[in-house]
């Protein structure tokens, strides 16, 4: 049997800083019968320029520029343009590992029932990389439950199985912008087996200019949305609107009311078979630290403060964090200080335990 195409989906807008190392990424996989889909969503940088003297010496890419017309049209305009059965997802801005496609392709040869592969990430920062842990929650029988809650795998790390997903539903939809990749897979996890590589397959890049970063408020009010949804259709929730309105203001009241969310589904899920209630206060889990952030986010300690007491989690979050939170009620301001010292600590941390990039990435060439 044949290996099969993989079509690697590229798009690309203003990615002049990073896309060289992307594309290069891809074209040193160990894993050689690919094809790249590259289209220029209307860049006003050096972008295209890239891409064609990638495409001189590689006719493996193919490489469509138009105007811009925004990530989700131009994802379902590249899922339109990909021959291979296997069509996997690769952002401008990331780094694939050498031999990302061929432990994913082979795993869809082990499994040729599975729908959608993902896998662990490093995170690249600047030029150092914090490498990736292993999480216990990726259960073959979870997988649906938890793409309830969260994004199930970071998009640049996913490959899609045409054989197993119709062609009706591997499309993205406009109706979830900034956060289209969580409805997609949340819709195809609902009917078909998926499976997490959980171990780093992809650099993940972090930058202030990422899409993640320009559109976060957005991509949260999305992501609650489609939250909501789910626990809808599930039966477990009956008032998505409350939910909903934390994304578009954080205040005492709507902190109180998915406050008492949280508490009612943890409630309902203690009801659960072991298993599935297993499955359920992990996605949960994951959500209250969404929520979290959401609300540490707004830089106002004391609605933090107040989440932790009404879900009844300062158990859940770091001590340096409770210590400074402690005295949000009374003393913001104190608060605040001792959380800007401890995102300065955390910052340290994380340069302790990272690695130059150069040890780890593969060494780029002239382009």
């Amino acid at each position: 049997m044949p290996s099969p195409l993989v079509s690697v989906l590229l798009p690309v807008y203003n990615g002049e800083p990073y896309l060289a190392a992307a594309v290069e990424s891809i074209l040193r996989q160990d894993y050689e019968r690919l094809e790249i889909i590259a289209i220029d969503d209307g860049s006003t940088d050096r972008s295209l320029e890239i891409l064609e003297r990638f495409q001189n010496t590689d006719r493996r890419i193919s490489i469509r520029s138009r105007e811009n017309r925004g990530l989700i049209a131009t994802l379902n305009e590249g899922l339109a343009l990909a021959r291979g059965e296997l069509v996997a997802r690769m952002d401008a801005d990331d780094v694939s590992y050498p031999s990302r496609f061929s432990r994913q392709v082979a795993l869809f040869t082990e499994q040729p029932h599975l729908a959608i592969c993902g896998s662990g990430v490093d995170t690249l920062i600047g030029n150092r990389i914090v490498r990736g842990k292993p999480s216990p929650i990726y259960r073959p029988g979870s997988m649906r439950i938890l793409s309830m809650f969260f994004t199930l795998f970071i998009h640049s790390t996913v490959i899609y199985n045409r054989r197993v997903i119709p062609d009706d539903m591997l499309a993205y939809d406009a109706d979830y912008p900034h956060a289209e990749d969580f409805d997609l897979f949340r819709r195809i996890a609902e009917r078909f087996p998926t499976m997490m590589i959980d171990e780093p397959l992809v650099a993940y890049r972090l930058h202030t200019d990422s899409v993640t970063s320009r559109h976060l408020r957005r991509m949260r009010q999305t992501h609650l949305k489609i939250v909501a949804e789910n626990l809808e259709q599930d039966g477990l929730f009956d008032d998505a609107g409350a939910l909903r309105e934390i994304g578009a203001a954080v205040t005492k009241e709507t902190i109180r009311v998915v406050a008492e969310f949280i508490v009612s589904l943890e409630r309902k899920i203690s009801a659960f078979p072991p298993e599935m209630r297993r499955a359920y206060e992990d996605g949960l889990l994951c959500f209250f630290y969404f929520l979290y952030q959401l609300i540490a986010d707004e830089k106002r300690p004391e609605l933090t403060h107040e989440f932790l007491t009404r879900t009844g989690k300062w158990q859940l979050i770091r001590r340096r964090e409770r210590y400074g939170l402690l005295a949000g009620a009374r003393a913001p301001w104190c608060s605040r200080i001792s959380l800007a010292a401890t995102e300065r600590v955390d910052a340290l941390a994380r340069y302790l335990e990272s690695v130059p990039a150069a040890s780890v990435l593969p060494q780029q060439g002239a382009l």
